[in-house]
């Protein structure tokens, strides 16, 4: 057996083939797990644990029939679901992990991530992430309407493809949005790690560095939006594949 990462599913109304592909991942694979992390971006967008989405409800009862099939199953909120709370994790039968996060895997510890936290160099998104990450900015969004929530999801959305867009004219998009060395080294030395596992940037690899004078690997999890991505780890090996989708 082995144990599983996944990130970036972006699941939404518009890619249902997407939903379904995940939905065959959990009824298989993830059933004989020794466990399933779920490293961010599950959702597309999640405007609290009352989101009326079909995908929330069908993958909220296939994650708690791998947890009772006895796959343990683990979540770190992305900056797309980031208002996934206890009600919702416990619909889903998922812990919530902190982020980051260490865990023990083979008898050594590893950071785990959801990612965004290393994207120093892209300043925009860490003001707008802190200010949402803020309790009292949740409190006052999570009172409004649903309605009036998903509103604002839909307007948030709309402004970050514009915002993309706007990188990649500027030439700038692959590296505002991606790790910055700097933050990745630190959290290496602070954590006294060797290896880090995280999504978000949507650039699968399994990197290879020197940070503070030890070797390290950082695994970066691939999106889902073609596609599925998986990380499986047994006896020490770190396996990075794609899912095609099924004919």
């Amino acid at each position: 057996m082995a144990t599983l990462f996944v990130s970036d599913l972006h699941l939404d109304a518009t890619r249902p083939e997407i939903t379904a592909h995940f939905l065959r991942f959990l009824a298989t694979e993830a059933r004989t797990a020794d466990a399933l992390y779920i490293l961010g971006d599950l959702f597309e967008a999640w405007v609290g644990d009352d989101d009326p989405s079909d995908a929330g409800r069908a993958v909220a009862e296939a994650l708690h029939g791998v947890a009772d099939a006895g796959a343990p199953v683990y979540f770190q909120r992305g900056n797309r679901d980031f208002l996934v709370g206890a009600a919702y994790a416990a619909r889903a039968g998922f812990a919530i992990l902190p982020d980051p996060a260490v865990i023990v895997l083979g008898g050594a510890p590893v950071l785990v991530s959801h990612g965004d936290l290393l994207c120093t160099d892209d300043h925009a998104y860490q003001a707008f992430r802190a200010q949402t990450r803020d309790p009292a900015w949740q409190a006052q969004f999570l009172a409004q309407p649903l309605q009036a929530r998903l509103a604002f999801a839909a307007q948030a959305r709309a402004a970050s493809q514009a915002r993309q867009g706007q990188l990649q004219q500027a030439g700038t998009m692959e590296t505002i949005t991606d790790v910055a060395a700097a933050a990745v080294d630190e959290v290496f030395a602070r954590y006294g790690v060797d290896t880090m596992i995280h999504g978000h940037t949507h650039r699968p690899a399994i990197h290879r560095l020197t940070a503070g004078g030890r070797q390290c690997r950082r695994i970066v999890l691939g999106d889902w939006y073609t596609q599925g991505s998986v990380l499986r780890v047994a006896d020490g090996h770190y396996d990075l594949q794609t899912l095609p989708l099924a004919l």
